[in-house]
């Protein structure tokens, strides 16, 4: 073995970060020590504000101005800290580069891709024109984004979530680097595009050698790729050892805790996860029902003539379901899927195009606006980002009351703040907050605040929108068992929607699987991941990371080829049923219909073989 091969790649000792601020110095790590070899996976795993990433911006010399960083960082044994930034960069962006949580945040708006990325050629391997230009085509098709010259066009707005990622990919490893730094890579991504983002991560590190640190607080992906693992608490590893031994038999009370509070889309009802009410019987009169509801938005598109052309972006297609009380549905699919566009069609928050919508009975779609202002103290809906729906100018108590100066004007003020404490007591938050404002609250307790405004007035319908996506895992656990603990209590009928099915098999009666706007499957839980019939439910379904490395490494995946189709495009309805397209742009197109294979059971049509219907097996 040369000596380079025995040095470490990043070797960390007895790190300490503190932040200066105005009331005192805030340590965020105390002394941790880490070592990545070459050709390893390394998981860095903990909760938010644990210093999983201050550890790691400190290597990279991107810490914020108030932050002080003591101990040793060395990448090949060459320290790292106190170096100046001309140093610091003859390693950072060469040898050791960093994919950031947010791609549209750290890609520059306004530089067209191509741009950005001949910019770190230019810089670190003096690499210029044609010769860049080729280079740039490589990464990009390694990354398999498809048609990789015309993005080089394009600019950071112009591509989803799932390229704008992988174009940060194949940025921090065009100059083939040692070492990938991936802080939270596929947080908030489509798991269809989670999978494929950790395969390309996986296949570079196979196929180059580069050592890959992989932070995050999803102990599914941990499972999926890294060799070992560190646990982060408080600023401090609690445990650390081969990814195994750690998942199999954790030996701090903190670990075991992760990985309970880990939805498993394999084991729903293990201990410790919420336990569902009983479903209603199909008897019991529907709390909101959706009758082919279409939401259709018109979209200039170019035209070679004087008048611009419009065609319909069909973001709901036909949606019909009905949602009892005390029910849960379940609502995934990929982004632009239409799931979001459905729920605030359902809440008339969104004109329906066609179709109807009907509230404990009554159909709303003829109502005045006066009329539905009044019907809406009985459906209310929790969005994902409570940050953004919270009015960051009141405090949580004038938040949770305001529904009530609405719809209970008759309560004076001590009431209102009864009221408004008792709710915050059923939601778990400590009624001792109610004169604190968002910012000073954490995400969880942010997103319980919204919980506890939608459900003061008592519901009977409420919609929850990615409600936990951007959670901690055991944050997460926590809302998810509250939300069922209130369905209990309240009678509520809920739609959940989300794009991880684990978390919405543990949650949900029953599962509807939305593709392009229209229904593709709906059956209760345990036949949807049971018996998936349909192609797109079982690549869904297999892309969930499961967090356990014994079985997520070794079970066969199914794999959707490329991305999401534009809904604009009315060949995209057809993609798992190719046998009936027409190939003419201006042919109506055949509609893929829903079929009861089961009792309860609907699959829309499709070719029989999955071979055919745009996925391939692993």
């Amino acid at each position: 073995m040369t000596d380079r091969a025995r040095t470490p790649v990043l070797e960390i000792a007895n790190l300490a970060i503190a932040f200066a601020t105005h009331d005192a110095d805030v340590r965020a790590v105390e002394g941790i020590d880490l070592v990545v070899r070459e050709g390893e996976c390394v998981g860095v795993v903990g909760e938010s504000g644990s210093g999983k990433s201050q550890t790691f911006l400190a290597a990279m010399g991107l810490l914020a101005r108030n932050g002080t960083a003591s101990g040793s960082i060395k990448y090949r044994g060459r320290e790292l800290l106190g170096l100046s930034p001309s140093a610091l960069n003859e390693v950072r962006g060469d040898k050791m580069t960093m994919i950031f949580q947010d791609p549209l945040t750290s890609l520059t708006p306004h530089m067209r891709i191509g741009d950005q990325l001949k910019e770190v050629l230019a810089v670190h391997l003096k690499l210029r024109g044609e010769a860049a230009e080729r280079r740039c085509l490589e990464w990009l098709d390694r990354v398999r984004i498809p048609e990789a010259k015309r993005r080089l066009a394009q600019r950071p707005h112009e591509l989803s979530g799932g390229m704008r990622q992988r174009v940060m990919i194949a940025m921090s490893m065009l100059c083939d680097p040692d070492l990938l730094i991936a802080d939270e890579p596929t947080t908030a991504l489509d798991v269809t595009i989670q999978a494929q983002v950790l395969d390309i991560i996986d296949d570079l590190k196979k196929d180059t050698g580069a050592a890959v640190v992989l932070i995050t607080h999803d102990m599914g992906v941990v499972a999926r790729l890294a060799d070992r693992v560190h646990v982060m608490k408080d600023g401090r590893y609690v445990e650390n050892g081969a990814a195994e031994q750690v998942f199999a038999d954790p030996k701090t009370d903190y670990t075991r805790m992760l990985l309970d509070a880990a939805p498993r889309i394999d084991q729903p009802e293990r201990p410790g996860r919420p336990k569902l009410g009983k479903p209603p019987s199909a008897d019991v009169a529907p709390a909101l029902t959706a009758d082919d509801v279409k939401v259709w938005f018109p979209v200039r598109v170019e035209s070679a003539g004087l008048m611009p052309r419009r065609k319909p972006l069909k973001a709901v297609d036909g949606v019909s379901f009905e949602l009892r009380p005390g029910e849960t549905l379940g609502v995934v699919g990929e982004s632009g899927c239409g799931k979001s566009t459905l729920a605030r069609a359902a809440l008339q928050l969104t004109p329906v195009s066609a179709g109807s919508v009907a509230w404990l009975g009554k159909e709303v779609s003829a109502s005045t606006r006066n009329q539905i202002r009044k019907a809406r103290r009985d459906l209310q809906i929790v969005f994902q980002d409570p940050m953004a729906s919270l009015d960051p100018r009141m405090s949580v108590g004038s938040s949770v009351a305001e529904p009530l100066l609405t719809f209970r004007p008759v309560l004076d003020a001590d009431a209102r703040a009864g009221v408004v404490r008792e709710m915050m007591k059923r939601a778990g938050l400590d009624p001792t907050l109610i004169n604190r404002y968002p910012h000073e609250l954490s995400g969880g307790q942010n997103q319980r605040v919204g919980i506890a405004r939608a459900i003061v007035n008592s519901p009977k319908v409420v919609i929850c929108d990615e409600a936990v996506s951007a959670l901690d895992v055991s944050i997460q656990a926590q809302i998810l068992e509250l939300l069922v603990s209130l369905q209990k209590d309240f009678g509520l009928a809920m739609m959940f929607i989300s794009h991880d099915l684990s978390v919405v098999r543990e949650i949900s009666h029953r599962v509807m699987v939305l593709y392009l706007g229209r229904v593709v499957e709906l059956a209760d839980r345990d036949a949807i991941y049971a018996d998936a019939r349909h192609p797109y439910t079982k690549a869904l379904i297999s892309a969930v990371p499961i967090p356990d490395p014994a079985v997520e490494k070794s079970r066969a995946r199914v794999k959707l080829r490329g991305d999401l189709p534009s809904p604009m495009d009315p060949k995209a309805q057809l993609r798992f049923l190719k046998s009936r397209l027409i190939d003419d742009d201006r042919a109506e197109q055949y509609r893929p219909r829903l079929i009861e294979v089961a009792a309860g059971h609907w699959v829309a049509e499709h070719d029989p073989r999955d071979g055919a219907a745009g996925l391939f097996a692993t």
